[in-house]
């Protein structure tokens, strides 16, 4: 099972404040033992809501919306992608993390939807464009 570990952001976070030297080593032992236990498969820290973009759709309509973003909580702040056995093996790795800020923060867990979940809608053909996708740009 594929998830993707989220941790959310925080006012620091958000104001671009960097972790400690400290956090960075620590977190980079995390990621080690994620990498020998063939866990991790792409991760990455993002940087704060107001460099960033959301587009709003509506119908045929588009709009841009500029950062920063309201809700601090609901930012993500960075990520993994790990491949697990089971949401508990996620869990328990994600109690093994480093805070990954100086005070209180979230990490929230959710799993990527497997072919099987999308039942009648996985016609051979979405299949087979899927597969040319993989086949042309791999897992980018």
């Amino acid at each position: 099972m594929r998830v993707m570990v989220m941790v959310k952001a925080t006012t620091e976070s958000e104001a671009g404040v960097m972790p400690t030297t400290e956090l960075m080593l620590e977190m980079g032992k995390f990621n080690e033992a994620l990498l020998e236990a063939g866990i991790m498969l792409s991760g990455d820290g993002l940087k704060p809501s107001s460099k960033g973009k959301r587009v709003a759709f509506d119908g045929v309509d588009r709009l841009v919306i500029d950062g920063p973003f309201a809700e601090t909580k609901e930012v993500v702040a960075g990520f993994w992608i790990w491949q697990v056995k089971d949401m508990d093996e996620a869990i328990a790795w994600v109690k093994r993390c480093p805070n990954p800020m100086s005070g209180p923060s979230e990490i929230e867990i959710r799993p990527f939807y497997e072919a099987a979940d999308f039942g009648e809608a996985l016609t051979p053909e979405v299949i087979d464009q899927v597969n040319r996708l993989h086949e042309t740009y791999g897992d980018r």
